[in-house]
């Protein structure tokens, strides 16, 4: 083996913990069995707001497909001490009961975290006949944030008037027992 595996290989063992946390649903991996020049990852997590509604479409076979635009940003100081921002754009593609979900539930604006993997698409275009590509992350699991936009986005229900006039209604309570009264099963309502 060389200098520069062994060195991979010693690492690899030192930060095993981290490098595979094993999820309860997978089979654990012993470190130690693997080729490390034959592992390959594909994994994205991004956390952001949507750029658009959902686009909900179904493939010829009856498919459900849904495309949402995410944006994230990145703030750091340069080295003159100054805040900058950059934001990256991300088209996400979601497949079956989870674009269904996401086309009913989100709107743009809404904060989500979205896992999955790269893929990249190339088709030729019919009108200049070059071969196009288009990387995209496909999900695998998506999470939403809360509903008032969170993250500076816009409110879920912006384009619904907000009834201020109506007086708070009131909020039921319920009296619990003192220490010498006896809770009887007969009194629970379920």
């Amino acid at each position: 083996m060389s200098e520069l595996a062994s060195s991979i290989s010693r690492g690899a063992q030192k930060y095993s913990h981290i490098l595979f946390a094993r999820h309860p649903a997978l089979p654990s991996i012993r470190l130690q069995n693997l080729d490390i020049y034959g592992m390959n990852l594909n994994k994205v997590i991004i956390a952001g707001n949507l750029t658009r509604d959902p686009e909900l479409r179904q493939t010829p076979s009856g498919q459900n497909v849904c495309t949402i635009g995410v944006a994230t940003n990145r703030i750091w100081n340069d080295p003159a001490g100054q805040k900058q921002q950059a934001t990256e754009f991300h088209n996400v593609v979601l497949w079956g009961r989870l674009a269904e979900i996401t086309n009913q539930y989100l709107k743009k604006g809404r904060l989500v975290l979205v896992e999955g993997r790269l893929q990249t698409r190339s088709w030729d275009d019919k009108q200049t006949g070059q071969k196009k590509y288009k990387t995209e992350i496909v999900a695998e699991t998506i999470q939403f944030g809360p509903q008032g936009g969170g993250g500076g986005g816009a409110p879920a229900s912006s384009h619904e008037p907000a009834a201020q006039d109506a007086p708070p209604a009131e909020i039921p309570t319920v009296q619990y027992p003192t220490d010498e009264e006896e809770i009887k099963p007969e009194d629970i309502p379920f």
